[in-house]
């Protein structure tokens, strides 16, 4: 399986030097990362980081919590670029499923990531919502659930089957925590993995042999006690 890296990012200069890599296939972002890359207002920060990847997939969420002023994000943020994936929570803060305006925006060939994803039963209402023709990523939460003691690979496994009768759904691997998760998504079938810089950074150095992570590991050791003039 050829599973595709997105990078999970919000900083413009960071977009800038990793939309440069082959690896590199699209990107996806949230508030949160905005937010905490300096943002202050969205569209014209959004409309910043589409001039930047303008030949790549770009998924950009939506912030509202109620149906009407969701869809109406939705319909929006659609219009700032032909590769953006509107991305919609598949549920509302108050855990009210998002089908609704999942199957309307889908049945408006309006490009879709359901993010907020954390189990197969949630896929499954997500696949009786819409379509088979309309392009739709279906982002699960694995390194959130990770975190929590919940193992969330038999929920990708279950997922991955429910997807393959619809060409148009894509299942991306999503809170990544490390760069094995990489290999993991690969060997699932995972269609899109989403990883942050320094996560793609580690991937590309892949191929370091036991030998050689025992040696970089041993100097840097030495390195900082010299530095901490440490004895005994």
């Amino acid at each position: 399986m050829n599973t595709k890296i997105f990078c999970d990012i919000a900083e413009l200069d960071q977009i800038k030097k990793f939309n440069k890599k082959k690896i590199v296939k699209g990107f996806t972002t949230n508030p949160s990362l905005m937010r905490k890359a300096g943002a202050k207002d969205y569209k014209s920060y959004s409309k910043k980081i589409l001039k930047i990847c303008n030949n790549k997939p770009v998924s950009l969420e939506v912030f509202a919590d109620e149906y009407r002023e969701m869809k109406n994000q939705a319909l929006q943020i659609n219009t700032w670029g032909k590769n953006v994936y509107v991305k919609i929570p598949v549920v509302n803060s108050k855990n009210v499923f998002m089908g609704k305006i999942i199957k309307e925006l889908n049945s408006e060939n309006i490009k879709l990531n359901i993010t907020a994803v954390y189990n197969a039963k949630q896929t499954s209402r997500i696949l009786k919502s819409i379509n088979k023709k309309s392009k739709v990523i279906i982002s699960i939460f694995a390194g959130r659930a990770g975190d929590t003691g919940k193992d969330p690979v038999p929920e990708f496994k279950k997922s991955i089957i429910m997807a393959k009768k619809y060409k148009n759904v894509e299942i991306l691997w999503a809170s990544v925590r490390e760069p094995y998760n990489y290999l993991q998504a690969k060997q699932l079938g995972c269609h899109i993995i989403t990883i942050p810089p320094a996560t793609i950074e580690k991937i590309e150095n892949f191929g370091k042999s036991f030998d050689q992570l025992t040696i970089e590991t041993v100097k840097a050791f030495l390195i900082d006690s010299k530095k901490a003039k440490f004895t005994i």
